[in-house]
């Protein structure tokens, strides 16, 4: 397991705090990042969690933000005295967006009897990798929608995010509510893309719609876009679905130079490159399976802006606030556990979660479900760079 270096990092000039993107600012984000930020461990009973991701490929900006919000939770649990006594302490590997070193990582948690649970792998088959090599241990908060995925006998996965297919129900019917009925999709040749593909056929099917146009990457982290751009432009579909991730911002782009002119909505996956989007994320709706990291009604954006700023950690996100609800929901399961939890007992602490009121969201497991959460919104970029929702 290979540990991110603090130069791996970079922050922005004159940060706009109400964009919706990816960034980390400050020292102490760095530090959350690269080194955790976690206090000295005056006791000795501590908790290790491990977290397998990206800091180093196409999708480290959202692997970073994920860590950083379940950081910046852990970190204000350990200066509360901890869970049952306990400190808590989060071990980090990259695993640089590809699977096999996912399922390396995996297995060196596995194999230190110290580390109780990992918390949000990023990726389909980065998770099904890390899910499968570690049946004993909990997975909790899998950044990923894969229906297929849920599908799956994994007592030891629990989900914190809705499916993808929940949320091409949600964009699709936004869509009808507008009054626009051509809609079409990019998606990528590989898992996650047919499960969206097929996600994105029985959404249209419920609104009684056709497909105006499908078109596709030769894979998720593929930059060979322009083919599907230009199919997309020359059918002229009123929304174009992007189901790519780190690949977004190139292929619209390539749709823009191709003169596409359609709206697009992307999934929940897309919002980690809205950074590298610059202007060409205004008008961008897509959905967001948390709450916007500006919603103040909801309790646990509050308590997630707190905390986020005593890290300090100044910019919030929806990959962090992601991020900093999975390690909620993996805490509560640690308290349940008791006060000498074992991997065994977590995975049954988390399983009779039921009714847990994260504030405002709330996590429902138990009696063999594992999707604890069918939250999604329709959020939109505007001009200025502000989240709308």
């Amino acid at each position: 397991m290979r540990e991110p270096e603090a130069n791996s990092f970079s922050l922005p000039s004159k940060p706009n705090r109400r964009q919706v993107i990816t960034r980390i600012a400050g020292a102490a984000g760095l530090a959350a990042a690269a080194g955790f930020g976690l206090p000295a461990f005056a006791q000795a009973r501590t908790i290790r969690i491990g977290a397998s991701f990206d800091n180093s490929s196409v999708e480290k900006a959202n692997g970073i933000a994920l860590f950083v919000g379940s950081s910046a939770y852990f970190n204000a649990v350990n200066r509360a005295g901890g869970i049952n006594g306990s400190k808590v302490e989060l071990v980090m590997a990259d695993d640089q967006f590809k699977p096999d070193i996912a399922k390396a990582n995996a297995l060196a948690f596995a194999a230190d009897s110290s580390v109780l649970a990992m918390v949000h792998p990023l990726g389909t088959r980065q998770t099904a990798e890390i899910s499968d090599a570690v049946p004993g241990m909990a997975v909790v908060g899998p950044n990923t929608g894969t229906v297929s995925l849920r599908k799956k006998a994994a007592p030891n996965t629990f989900w914190v995010r809705a499916n993808y297919d929940q949320e091409l129900d949600r964009l699709i019917a936004t869509a009808a509510v507008l009054g626009q009925s051509r809609i079409g999709i990019v998606y990528s040749e590989d898992p996650l893309g047919q499960s969206l593909l097929a996600g994105f056929k029985a959404a249209l099917a419920k609104a009684k719609l056709e497909p105006a146009v499908i078109a596709s990457t030769p894979s998720t982290t593929s930059m060979e876009v322009d083919a599907a751009a230009a199919k997309i432009a020359a059918a002229e579909p009123q929304i174009v679905i992007i189901g790519l991730a780190g690949t977004a911002p190139a292929f619209v782009r390539a749709l823009r130079k191709a003169g596409g002119k359609s709206s697009a909505y992307g999934l929940s996956i897309t919002a980690s490159a809205l950074g590298a989007m610059g202007d060409l994320a205004h008008g961008l709706g897509f959905a967001i399976v948390v709450p916007s990291p500006f919603a103040t009604k909801f309790e646990i954006v509050r308590r997630y802006q707190a905390d986020m700023l005593a890290n300090g950690v100044k910019e919030f996100s929806l990959p962090s606030l992601e991020g900093y609800m999975d390690a909620c929901v993996l805490a509560e399961g640690l308290r349940r556990a008791g006060p000498s939890p074992t991997r065994a007992g977590v995975i049954a602490a988390l399983d009779h979660i039921e009714g847990y009121d994260l504030g405002g969201v709330k996590i429902n497991y138990g009696r063999g479900n594992r999707e604890g959460n069918q939250f999604v919104d329709v959020a939109v970029i505007s001009s200025n760079g502000r989240l709308i929702s």
